[in-house]
């Protein structure tokens, strides 16, 4: 079904003011949902990785897929973890500061494969003097997922809940996402 811009192509089912609308839209299809959350949860919450470094690969994927939801959703989540606003903004291009070369690493592994499809053998050489096997295989799966993630939030146009942040200030993305409005009765109505 066709919808308007700035709407979601596939509608959320019925859900609380709790429940992300990421989660809601994947809910049509409840196989599909469990195995999404089955990773997503072992990458968030019981990977190998650190918080920091995770969320540092999340945003900029985030950004490079142009996915404004994603984007929003890890802003906090990336400040929970130790992220700055400054370095916020510089994974989407507008901060002012200049990243320590193990973060800088990080991102260039991100923008190697949204870019490549493929991790450069520089900066593979570079991480690797670092991270375990398995942490290697975590960042790339990790930036693999927010990949396929971005592209579906894209794709059907999962709409921003209230008060979520969405692209830093500064940043010129090349689109939005859509906003969820709350009606006055306090139930979700129709994004705008």
């Amino acid at each position: 079904m066709a919808t308007a811009a700035g709407e979601p192509r596939i509608e959320p089912v019925e859900h609380d003011a709790g429940t992300l609308n990421i989660f809601a839209t994947l809910a049509r299809n409840e196989g599909l949902s469990k195995g999404f959350l089955r990773l997503g949860g072992h990458l968030l919450g019981g990977g190998v990785l650190p918080a920091r470094t995770r969320e540092l690969i999340i945003l900029r994927v985030g950004w490079r897929c142009g996915s404004e939801y994603e984007f929003g959703q890890h802003t906090s989540i990336g400040k929970s973890a130790g992220l700055t606003d400054d370095e916020i903004g510089r994974l989407a291009d507008c901060g002012t500061g200049t990243w320590v070369q193990a973060d800088r690493e990080l991102i260039d592994l991100a923008d190697e494969l949204c870019d490549d499809d493929e991790v450069s053998g520089g900066t593979w050489v570079a991480l690797a003097s670092r991270f375990t096997d398995a942490e290697l295989l975590e960042l790339v799966v990790l930036a693999g997922f927010y990949r396929m993630v971005s592209g579906m939030l894209n794709s059907v146009a999962v709409a921003l809940e209230p008060g979520t942040a969405g692209w830093p200030p500064g940043a010129t993305p090349e689109r939005r996402a859509p906003r969820q409005v709350i009606a006055g009765d306090g139930d979700p109505s129709t994004p705008a």
